[in-house]
């Protein structure tokens, strides 16, 4: 087993020095081409291709379903793939997963530790799991106690920690043996607005260290931390570039912010209009995305007014991460699935 990332030392199963397993391109962290998973008929992941660099904080991006596990799980080397190569820290998923499996971090959207074991000794299982080196371990596992800010409750349950803690304390365990890479499936789920923040505060503390950091998230605001996007819609990627890159490029038309009364029925009405081709609720507001925006809003207020909704603000705005992965992700006519 490896004992740390950065000590490249032999697979008991192989011959050869860990140095002649890697390949890909320098600077490259993780390396996907035409990847495609198959279950039956059903191509939960279909045919795609991305790339992660070191250092990097890599948000994938995706609604239910849309193939962001399956994937994470090749990735990780859980899940064989159909077809299509990926490599990670340049070593092939397909044909070494034990490698990569203890050459990454790992964690998963639901707190994955041991709910009836202390603090501690989550720990000093996930670090003996690693083979982290006994001359490591008070260092390591004093890290990831001040980290989760659990000192003084190194002896409590695991189980009688807040939502918070448990992903902060499983978030230690996932990076005790100091991995180059470290995936990230929707870490922050059912955690409070402050815990999130300081959970992506030590995010990008990893990333500084040149950790590559592949995280899966639902909250936009989150994806704006990330230096890098993908959005997969249906195991297909649709979108991809940095968070300004997605917001200037990736929607088909222009953007109109409407604040009016009845919102409910100002969507259902606004939303049958043939000159607007999406619309959504936003707050106490609507967003439509419109070919022009200039020559569509007196339209809206048009028709809003012929049935009696009174208008306020209608006017171009700027898109959103989340008007883009509305946009790019919600069913309608017209679009491939």
């Amino acid at each position: 087993m490896i004992r740390d990332s950065r000590d490249l030392r032999k697979d008991p199963r192989d011959t050869r020095d860990l140095r002649d397993l890697r390949k890909g391109p320098e600077g490259a962290a993780v390396v996907v081409t035409g990847l495609v998973k198959r279950f039956g008929d059903f191509a939960a992941v279909d045919d795609i291709s991305l790339t992660a660099n070191k250092g990097e904080i890599f948000g994938f991006l995706g609604p239910n379903g849309a193939g962001k596990s399956t994937t994470i799980r090749m990735l990780c080397g859980l899940l064989s793939p159909t077809s299509g190569s990926a490599t990670v820290s340049g070593i092939d998923v397909a044909t070494h997963p034990e490698i990569v499996r203890q050459n990454i971090g790992y964690m998963s959207q639901k707190f994955s530790l041991y709910n009836d074991l202390t603090v501690l000794e989550n720990l000093h299982f996930f670090a003996g799991m690693y083979s982290v080196p006994r001359s490591q371990l008070p260092s390591r596992i004093s890290w990831a106690v001040e980290m989760a800010g659990l000192n003084g409750r190194e002896k409590s349950m695991a189980g009688t920690l807040a939502t918070g803690w448990k992903q902060r304390l499983a978030l230690g365990c996932a990076v005790l043996h100091r991995p180059p890479v470290v995936f990230l499936d929707e870490p922050t789920s059912g955690v409070d607005p402050m815990s999130r923040r300081q959970f992506w505060e030590l995010i990008h503390q990893m990333a500084a260290d040149g950790v590559t950091v592949f995280v899966t998230t639902h909250y936009m605001d989150e994806a704006e931390y990330c230096n890098r996007l993908v959005l997969i819609y249906r195991g297909k990627i649709v979108a991809s570039g940095s968070p300004l890159e997605l917001k200037e490029g990736s929607m088909s038309g222009e953007l109109l912010l409407v604040e009016c009364e009845k919102v409910g029925q100002a969507l259902e009405l606004l939303g049958a209009a043939p000159f607007i081709q999406d619309a959504a609720i936003f707050g106490n507001a609507l967003h439509l995305v419109v070919e022009n925006a200039e020559q569509a809003a007196p339209g809206v207020k048009t028709l809003l007014a012929r049935e009696g909704i009174a208008a306020g603000k209608v006017e171009r705005i700027r898109p959103s991460l989340e008007d883009v992965f509305v946009s790019l992700t919600t069913p309608r006519p017209g679009r491939t699935p």
